[in-house]
């Protein structure tokens, strides 16, 4: 192993020494050898099986048999959940084929960041990660279940059901993705029109066309986003099936992985193999988070899902953490907007598969781990899913009593590729090594400097663009600083700092509107960069954006100190973000005052003012929920 990845590790062990500890009790306490329905009374258990049919009550009063929780954020309005409509109905046939059952425990909120880019609705996105986190707890807490499925694809979804899902450690669990839609207009396309667009070289009829040629069917968008980040990440943590994340909706394998997922968890439920949600997050496996998300040049909005997740589990992690892993894990994809593949294209390349093979080969990956398929390791990861054809017809009789002849759902095994597909990807310019890597280091570098803390993803910003020194522009909106441009006042060199858009100020929404405006600006030939204490998209790119700034301006940080003129550095080599003011200077100013105040009304927003009040800072996840250090308990082991 790397001896930095190591190093690492170790430091976070000792970090969260007492936490995990602590996490580790509390699921123990919570764990049974029975099954969990049997401490129900003879009223609570009537009550849970009470729309069930006859066989299947019967099962669950004599406790035959596994009861496995379903929590869905199916929903028909976001194309990737949409295919997620008769998954439970899947999963039920295939629990039921095995002597186990199935019941919707659940459905949690969904919404989608597509939708809502600079609408008032934006600022619940990142709140409705820990919504949902709540929503999944309480389709668990019936007491019904011996394990869960989770079917969950996009931005703060996955996050949410898998930090609610933690809660619940005790149990053995398994999520689902959909698949990516088929590949639409190139995304370089997409992004060259949107820009346009921004300068009125087209309407918005052809912006939209060109978008629906992009968003055009079911399935997760096909940029490397979030959400696909999201679906990397449950892969190389064990919390998925090998190869099952990027397959199409209506792939040949796509009903058959759905199926051997039900498979494997009612294995793990029946074999007791240890394969618990609790075992399965591990420091180790926050670290193969984390180097996943690096050598793919993912999701910033990771740097915050991650902590969370990770504090969830009772483990801290920091960004001095994953700066220091981005520093010895190379770049390994081009995939949009790092490159002009998509995930499609990276799929077929070779996909998850190839970048956890040729980390473990190169020691950059912890193989030591749980997954969902037990004790095995990640090697088990570098495997390929390929079809068993069924040869048995099954005779079913529907509620009339009517015959129905019906071909059982294909099998799965899992084969070693051949020798030359199994370490070499047949697109190199979307997946390479690590001889001959696409940069030397990760995608993402933590910021430090007089102004505080900051991350910046640097894999699609070409190296000229990474060194900027410029005088500040000051908006308290996304929407200020457009119509500044419109009135053609930014044909300058200039940072854009963007001040109240943190957790505590509005929810800290995406700042997606502004790419088009910025690479405009970059592409005419000016220097230009963002610094804000707000989120950009999963899909931010080419302009250096320094993001998520702690402390916040709401918080009184030293962002709420810049003014319009002031020199700025952003250096992404050094690892520098610097107001080049004055100490004496800056000591006479007070923090700007928040101009805007209508963002606590509307679309819901005044729902959410508790969550407003009592959230984290970025760098701490952003959360609503504590990690109880007063309660860690007495010091038991937490070496895993």
């Amino acid at each position: 192993m790397n001896k930095k990845i190591l190093e690492v590790t170790e430091r976070i062990k000792k970090r969260s020494q007492e936490t995990r500890a602590a996490y580790l009790k509390k699921i123990r306490q919570q764990e049974s050898t029975a099954p969990y329905r049997q401490f129900l009374s003879c009223g609570n258990l009537a009550h849970g099986f009470a729309a069930c049919s006859s066989e299947e009550k019967e099962k669950l009063a004599n406790f035959e048999s596994p009861n496995i929780a379903i929590v869905s954020a199916y929903n028909d309005m976001l194309s990737a959940h949409q295919p997620y409509f008769d998954y439970p109905q899947q999963i039920k046939n295939v629990a039921q084929s095995l002597g186990a059952s199935a019941q919707f425990a659940g459905g949690v909120p969904a919404m989608c960041d597509g939708v809502t880019q600079g609408r008032a609705g934006m600022e619940l996105s990142l709140f409705s990660r820990d919504n949902i986190a709540m929503s999944t707890a309480i389709a668990l807490s019936h007491d019904m279940f011996d394990g869960a499925v989770f079917l969950g694809i996009c931005d703060k979804i996955v996050p949410g059901l898998l930090i609610g899902a933690l809660s619940f450690g005790h149990l053995p669990g398994v999520f689902i993705p959909a698949g990516p839609m088929s590949s639409g207009i190139p995304n370089k396309e997409k992004a060259k029109v949107r820009q346009q667009y921004a300068q009125g070289k087209v309407d918005s009829k052809k912006l939209l066309e060109t978008e629906s040629q992009s968003y055009h069917s079911a399935g997760t968008c096909t940029f490397y986003g979030t959400a696909n980040s999201n679906q990397m990440l449950m892969e190389i943590m064990g919390l998925q099936l090998p190869g099952s994340s990027f397959e199409h909706p209506l792939g040949q394998l796509r009903k058959p992985l759905t199926a051997e997922a039900v498979k494997q968890l009612v294995k793990n439920l029946q074999q007791k193999n240890n394969a618990k949600l609790s075992q399965i997050v591990s420091v180790k496996t926050i670290v193969n988070g984390v180097i996943g998300l690096l050598a793919t040049g993912g999701s910033t909005n990771h740097t915050i899902h991650l902590i969370a997740i990770a504090r969830a589990a009772g483990i801290i992690l920091t960004w001095q953490d994953m700066d220091d892993l981005s520093k010895v894990i190379p770049l390994l994809c081009r995939i949009y907007p790092n490159g002009e593949a998509d995930v499609n294209q990276f799929h077929q390349a070779g996909g998850i598969r190839l970048i956890i093979q040729e980390l473990l080969d190169n020691g950059l990956l912890h193989n030591d781990v749980y997954t969902l398929l037990g004790d095995k390791g990640l090697e088990q990861y570098c495997l390929k899913p390929e079809l068993i054809p069924s040869q048995v017809i099954a005779q079913t009789q529907d509620t009339s009593g009517k015959t129905q002849i019906e071909k059982p759902v294909d099998n799965i095994q899992w084969k070693k590729a051949s020798h030359s597909t199994q370490t070499s990807p047949t697109n190199t310019n979307i997946i390479s090594n690590i001889s001959q890597p696409f940069a030397a280091q990760g995608g993402l570098t933590l910021l430090k400097g007089n102004i505080g803390k900051a991350i910046i993803k640097i894999s699609a910003v070409d190296e000229k663009h990474q060194q900027i020194s410029a005088p500040a522009k000051v908006f308290q909106t996304q929407q200020a600083l457009i119509d500044a441009f419109k009135a053609n006042q930014l044909n300058q060199d200039f940072i854009a700092v963007i001040i109240f858009q943190g957790p505590k100020a509005n929810g800290m929404p995406e700042l997606h509107k502004l790419t088009p405006i910025l690479g405009t600006l970059q592409d005419q030939g000016f220097k230009v960069a963002l610094v804000t204490d707000g989120r950009m998209s999963g899909a931010s790119g080419k302009v250096p954006a320094a993001i998520h700034l702690c402390p916040e301006a709401k918080d009184g940080g030293a962002i709420s100190l810049i003014r319009d003129g002031d020199p700025l550095l952003l250096d992404c080599i050094q690892g520098k973000l610097e107001l080049l003011v004055e100490s004496e200077i800056l000591s006479q100013r007070r923090p700007t005052t928040q101009q805007i105040k209508n963002n606590q009304q509307g679309m819901g927003r005044e729902l959410f003012k508790v969550f407003r009040n009592q959230v984290s800072s970025a760098e701490q996840g952003a959360t609503i929920f504590d990690l109880d250090l007063n309660n860690a308990g007495e010091n038991q082991d937490a070496s895993n």
